[in-house]
């Protein structure tokens, strides 16, 4: 093969990061994505995990036909039987199961020999593949997994109708030279590999996961699995933009393709971020956003004459604009419809009236909309589209020698206005606990934190809010030029997440 298979685990993998829970409608949005991506396989979730698993993984295998749509199984009969429940209307269906092959593993979690972990790998492939052709297996823990083992798992499932196994660094422990050489021997001493396509799944525990995914493509690996900005368990996963951009900038070293379309990625990326609520750092490679910013005078003059000099990706590659069309309160509705489609989006006609009407408020506050207002702009309106409580106002009452006070009336599910009061240590806490006295939901508030979308004093502030219930995390985020306005908005947005997880649409 010439061709990198591109395994895309960001809704799967990528939402296990702790704090990073989305609902149905987030899943479905960012699976549409990831096919207008090109994405060759969407690990869809882990259906057997939770009833809104299950309904999510269903959903996109009816709305998103053209990857791959694999579920995630363990080596057991019900993981397999519900995998396939949720996947079997797909277009392409896949089955992925999973064991653990590491001593480590079978001696203190699954409290058993290797010789009954083969014969499990073996008849649950072979379950699997009763429902379907299309069969993944991983060994997990394979990095530290004894290598005749390895090998001898891999050619027991690859026998029971495996047609894809994927080697994971699953604790991200691996170092390029060694995992390239794990990989090598795989090829060299699995007798029936022909057979399958190889996979590899890396962890970035050691900063590496990009690294040894890329090692494993130069030792024969055509499958990779990823996520976008990299997010997963722990410190994450291999980053699919960097990747991607990798093979395909230095095509001279790899003269290897993948299905991507790189224009997509810089808006597949901030739609991620929204979503789950983290957000890219500054200097991440190919999509932060100082990727394409060059504060030296050597580089901006270097640019300036030609950006070859000190920028090896041309930005309009991956989706980000190159104008710098300004937009302001005398724009029109063209203006920012054509801003839109450059930036990546496609509204329906309510969406785009609800969105232009924020636009123009905007507007009469500040001089100039940037392309990241833009975006704030559309992410708050999705916030606002799937909300159970709405901020109708919010009136604060604060100073060094007055005791903060919060007024606040918010729109309940069936239409009333519900109002309340409350004093705090500071306008926030305020208005916080003023919510909390309507919405009557407890919660520990795990994290608070604030940016500006662009620069200047007029610059929209986003807030990011965490908070825990029950033992898991929601989060919720805000924008606005008022910083307390946006504060609590992203308090509600992450209530309206708990209280939409209660009720079952998660």
């Amino acid at each position: 093969m010439d061709r990198v298979i591109i395994f895309d685990t960001t809704l799967r993998d990528g939402e296990q990061a702790a704090g990073g829970s989305l609902n149905i409608k987030e899943k479905l949005d960012i699976a549409k994505q990831l096919e207008k991506l090109g994405v060759d396989v969407i690990e869809a979730g882990f259906p057997i995990s939770s009833p809104g698993d299950f309904e999510a993984v269903k959903l996109i295998v009816q709305e998103v036909r053209n990857p791959i749509i694999c579920g995630l199984a363990r080596a057991n009969p019900k993981d397999i039987d519900r995998a396939w429940e949720a996947i079997k209307e797909a277009a392409h269906p896949r089955i992925h199961v999973f064991v653990s092959s590491s001593d480590i593993h079978l001696m203190h979690g699954m409290k058993k020999s290797r010789e009954e972990i083969l014969q499990l790998a073996g008849d649950m492939v072979a379950r699997a593949k009763s429902y379907t052709d299309d069969i993944e297996f991983s060994p997990m823990d394979a990095s530290r997994t004894e290598l005749a083992y390895l090998y001898q798992i891999l050619e027991v499932t690859i026998d029971a109708g495996a047609t894809t196994v994927n080697i994971p660094d699953t604790v991200g422990y691996a170092i390029p030279d060694e995992f390239g050489r794990l990989i090598k021997g795989i090829f060299q001493n699995v007798p029936n590999i022909d057979k399958a396509v190889v996979s590899v799944h890396c962890h970035n525990d050691l900063g590496l996961a990009v690294a040894n995914s890329l090692e494993a493509v130069k030792q024969g690996v055509r499958q990779v699995e990823c996520t976008i900005n990299g997010i997963g368990e722990r410190a994450g996963n291999a980053s699919l933009e960097e990747i991607v951009m990798t093979i395909k900038t230095r095509g001279d070293l790899f003269k290897l393709t993948t299905n991507i379309d790189t224009r997509q990625i810089y808006r597949t990326s901030r739609l991620v971020s929204e979503l789950t609520g983290f957000s890219v750092q500054s200097n991440k490679a190919i999509v932060g956003a100082n990727a394409f910013r060059h504060e030296s005078g050597i580089h901006q003059d270097g640019v300036i004459k030609m950006p070859i000099t000190f920028e090896i990706i041309d930005p309009k590659t991956i989706g980000i604009p190159a104008s710098s069309l300004v937009l302001g309160k005398l724009s029109g509705r063209h203006a920012l419809r054509e801003r839109l489609a450059e930036l990546g989006y496609s509204l329906n006609e309510e969406d785009f009236n609800r969105v232009f009407q924020a636009f123009k408020q905007l507007a009469d506050k500040k001089k100039e909309v940037t392309d990241r207002d833009i975006e704030s702009l559309v992410a708050e309106e999705q916030r606002t589209v799937s909300e159970v409580y709405h901020l109708d106002r919010l009136q604060v009452s604060c100073g060094d020698r007055g005791i903060p006070t919060a007024s606040v009336v918010l729109i309940s599910p069936d239409g009333q206005a519900l109002a309340d009061a409350a004093l705090g240590t500071g306008p926030v806490d305020a208005t916080f606990k003023a919510i909390d006295k309507i919405v009557g939901v407890p919660n520990v508030l795990a994290e608070f934190s604030i940016k500006s979308i662009t620069e200047g004093i007029d610059a929209i502030g986003e807030v990011l809010v965490r908070i825990e219930s029950d033992d898991i995390t929601y989060t919720g985020r805000g924008a606005d030029t008022d910083i307390i306005i946006a504060s609590a908005k992203a308090y509600i947005n992450a209530l309206n997440r708990l209280l939409a997880a209660r009720r079952g649409t998660r």
